[in-house]
This record gives structure tokens, sequence and C-alpha cells, in this order.
């Protein structure tokens, strides 16, 4: 029997970082099911404190007392789902007691691991110093950081420590390609490997009997789209659904939901707008009609990296194209050619972790 572990960033409070671990988690036990497959427990101190801290801090411009109310409930929310859907390790805090785990295969990724000008940047996650039989990377994301200069020394070190190499978008493979002159095989998102099934709850039950337009993170979002997207909605008797943060304009906000229920906010939505990496992929998972409207650098080099590799690059809205966009508001997504590309990268990924674990 194997022991596999996976290394990520699996102790934050975002629904995206949870889904991934898990995702790629019951990935590799359905893969190997006769060997230990565990999430590290890994701890990088400063990057969980901010990651907490940030979920008690009260910004009026953002917060209402009951999204507030709801928002700081979250990290025991997701202490409580982490504990019961992981299968973790104990608690480690560097590299030696890591090396002590005696795993046999440790899968680095997914999610931003290498994002190396990012505080929850650390050295182990690119391999630095770690000491097992068998190391591997799955699609690794890079976030925001410059790959094509000059990178720590502790990266082109670690990165020798590789026996296989994956990535799931432009930016990771071009820090690859610099460091070691290869290219890496390329991968889907965990989550776009495992099929969420669906989950019940109250809430649940309540969201399947609305009609709503849903928005999670759209930042800076200009007033204009703001109003087309408010008269779409009355136009259509739709409700204006929050997943995550609240905003007056908004009908309803849900906070305090744990990563399933989060699922069920893009399944049943009626269409989608956002602003996040996994914001993109459960709405294509749900097959939803969406828009993404992208201010931050590091989200808009993973979003653009995939909807560029399903070809749908069209769902961008900005304020350059954002009234052809309304006009056309209701253009489906050719979703049968969008999941012929998940199925050809999906065999790829499965046979990437049953070659290399």
């Amino acid at each position: 029997m194997k022991k596999i572990g996976i290394l990520t960033h699996h102790y934050i409070d975002n629904y995206g970082a949870f889904l991934q671990g898990y995702a790629l988690q019951e990935t590799v036990k359905h893969i190997f099911p006769n060997d230990q497959v565990n999430m590290i427990n890994y701890i990088n101190r400063k990057h969980l404190i901010k990651n907490v801290l940030g979920w008690f801090r009260y910004n009026p411009k953002k917060d209402s007392w009951k999204s507030y109310c709801q928002k700081i409930r979250l990290p025991k929310i997701f202490a409580n789902t982490q504990k019961k859907y992981y299968n973790l390790t104990k608690k480690i805090y560097n590299v030696k007691q890591l090396n002590q785990l005696g795993l046999d295969t440790i899968i680095v990724g997914s999610d931003e691991v290498w994002n190396y000008e990012d505080i929850a940047n650390d050295p182990v996650k690119f391999g630095y110093d770690v000491n097992v039989k068998n190391l591997i990377s799955y699609a690794p994301s890079t976030g925001n950081s410059n790959v094509e200069g000059n990178v720590p020394m502790y990266i082109k070190d670690g990165m020798k420590n590789f026996s296989a190499l994956s990535t799931r978008d432009d930016n990771a493979e071009k820090l690859i390609n610099n460091v070691l002159g290869i290219k890496p095989t390329r991968v889907l998102d965990p989550t776009l490997l495992y099929d969420f099934s669906e989950y019940s709850s109250p809430f649940v039950d309540y969201i399947k009997k609305q009609k709503y337009i849903l928005m999670y993170y759209c930042d800076k979002l200009p007033n204009e789209i703001k109003e087309e997207i408010l008269k779409y909605a009355q136009k259509n008797n739709l409700k204006i659904l929050g997943a995550g943060e609240y905003k007056k304009w908004f009908t309803e906000t849900f906070v305090d939901i744990n990563p399933f229920e989060w699922v069920e906010l893009f399944r049943n939505a009626h269409i989608v707008f956002t602003g996040t990496f996994h914001g993109v992929v459960f709405s294509i998972k749900g097959k939803r009609k969406f828009y993404t409207y992208l201010t931050n650098k590091s989200r808009i080099k993973k979003v653009n990296s995939l909807l560029k590799q399903f070809e749908i690059n069209d769902r961008i809205i900005d304020e350059e194209n954002y009234e052809k966009i309304f006009n056309n508001i209701e253009n489906e997504i050719n979703y049968s050619k969008v999941y012929e590309n998940i199925a050809f990268y999906k065999e790829k990924s499965i046979e990437y972790l049953k070659n290399n674990i």
C-alpha cells in the first residue's frame, strides 16, 4: 500500500480552495482505491492568520451587520467541513516534519501554490528540501507572479526534485519552461475531474425555488454594468443573489454557507456574473450562462488561460463591450464543444496521475 499525500492551500477559508483540494483527494482515491490518500495538514502560519483575521474585519463599505454576522461564522464552517471531508494528517509546520510523514508520493497542487509573490509563498511547495521517493505537481498556479525573469534560487533548486510536472494555466507553464527548459503536461483543475453530487440542505431547498442571477466577486464592477444587471433582473423577474459577499443592490446575500451549498448556488442559477477562476469553473460545470468581469491581475491571467483553452473567450464583459453583451444576453454557450474539450483534457489528466503516482 502506497502512502500518497496532497500538499496544497487546504486550510484557507475559500470555496474554490476547499473544493479543488477535496476533488483531487477523491479523484486520487478513486484511481488508487487500495492506497492511503491524505491531505497533508501543512500549515503556513502567516497565511493562515491573515486569512482567518480577514473574516473578522468589519468594513462599512463592504459589510452590513447581517452579512458581517454571517461572515464571522465562516472560519468555523470551513474548519468543520475540512475536518469532515479531508483525510488529514497530523498538523505539521516545516519541511523536516513533512519528510518525517513517511509518504511515498507527494502531489503539490492545485491552486496558487506557486504564487511566489504572495504571502502564501512557501519554498516547500516548490519541492525545496523535500525528501520523498516521488514528488509530482498537479495543476499548480502561479497567480500573478512574474515568471519570465529571474526567479528565486529555491525555486530552481526545488523544481529539480520533481519527477513529473503538470500545470493548469499558461503562466505556470512559462515558469517551468523558464526554470527547467521543458514543457509540462497541461491538465485540468481538479474540480473539473470530479462530479460533485447534488447536496441536500434547507438552504439548497430554498434556492431551488428561486429564479436568480448569481453574483460572485465581480470586484470594482462599473455602475453602468451594474445598472444593466438590475434592468435585466427586473425585466425577467429575477432575484440577484450574492455568494460570499454583500452588496446593497443584491436581493439577498449568502455568506455563511458551506462549500457544497456554494456549488448548488451555481448549479441552480439562471445566469452568473463572476470575477474568479473557480466562479467560472463552476459556471461551466453547471452548464450555466455566465460572464466574467476581471480586475484582479492574478485572476485575469488564470481565467483568460482557462477561457482560451475552452474556446469561450467571448464570456468576458467589460466597459467597452457590455452594451453589445446585454443586447444578446441570452446567447447560449456551445457546451457540447466545451465538454468535448474537457473530456480530452480529463483523459490526459487521469492518465498523468495514473502514470506518475
